[in-house]
């Protein structure tokens, strides 16, 4: 029967096939701070990491995977992948994105199995206490690197790869820069996270595009004190810096202006 005869009072989903599984897989960056315990004030050391789980069970046992599991039918894909990144964190209301759905034939052992991607950028102070979910026997932070160099689980390295491009891509387009910061942060600070991200990236003249360049102007925006008086920080530096925040204001830039 051709799909525009397939009616209300003809329609059996056993005339097709359906896939044996939706998992949700869900790549959990976070960049962690370490101090350089010099005597001179400076930046901590920043390193981009990523959550990985070390599978209990078959298939894969012992290998370490990208966190994530099976779709309820009682759950949209998207609220599956926040009660998983829930479960393996226990962290809510963080920045979880969509960005590719993997599909392979043969890529999971256990059949037709069709897995939805979602990146989490999660601040490192939610990570401290994180413990293996029942289906895992350890999680640990490595740094992206690490990760690459793993022999993943599935075709999880493909992932992982895929959503280091993703937040790259959105890292310099984006304001998601927040994500890693505290609430007040100096330039030299975002300038850091943003290279942590995207190592490749410099910009001479980046105080003056970020704070006064047109398409870019209200990202950001001085802290000031109760007085009305500019708030500083010299917590990183011998010399007081302006601290900023992130307004509510995104980006509108054109690959033409």
């Amino acid at each position: 029967m051709s799909e525009s005869a397939t009616n209300e009072s003809n329609y059996t989903s056993s005339r097709y096939r359906t896939p044996d599984g939706a998992p949700a897989d869900i790549v959990i960056f976070t960049i962690t701070s370490t101090e350089r315990g010099t005597a001179k004030k400076s930046l901590p050391y920043r390193e981009l990491q990523v959550l990985l789980i070390q599978r209990k069970n078959w298939p894969f046992e012992g290998q370490w995977a990208l966190p994530g599991g099976f779709s309820k039918e009682t759950e949209s894909i998207h609220e599956s992948a926040k009660r998983e990144l829930q479960e393996e964190t226990g962290v809510e209301n963080v920045h979880i994105e969509y960005f590719n759905v993997y599909s392979a034939p043969g890529r999971d052992p256990r059949g037709w199995i069709i897995s939805h991607a979602f990146f989490a950028l999660v601040n490192e102070a939610h990570l401290i206490n994180r413990k293996a979910a029942d289906d895992a026997s350890d999680v640990r932070l490595f740094t992206v690197e690490e990760a690459l160099r793993m022999n993943l689980a599935f075709d999880h390295h493909q992932i992982l790869r895929d959503a280091l491009e993703q937040i790259r891509r959105r890292m310099l387009t984006t304001t998601i820069a927040k994500e890693f910061l505290p609430e007040e942060f100096t330039i030299s600070e975002l300038y850091q996270v943003i290279q942590t991200v995207v190592p490749a990236f410099e910009e001479r003249n980046f105080i003056r595009k970020i704070t006064s360049t047109q398409s870019r102007k209200g990202i950001i925006e001085e802290v000031r004190d109760r007085r009305g008086e500019p708030k500083m920080s010299n917590k990183y530096s011998q010399r007081a810096a302006q601290l900023y925040r992130f307004t509510d204001a995104e980006p509108q830039l054109s690959i033409y202006g």
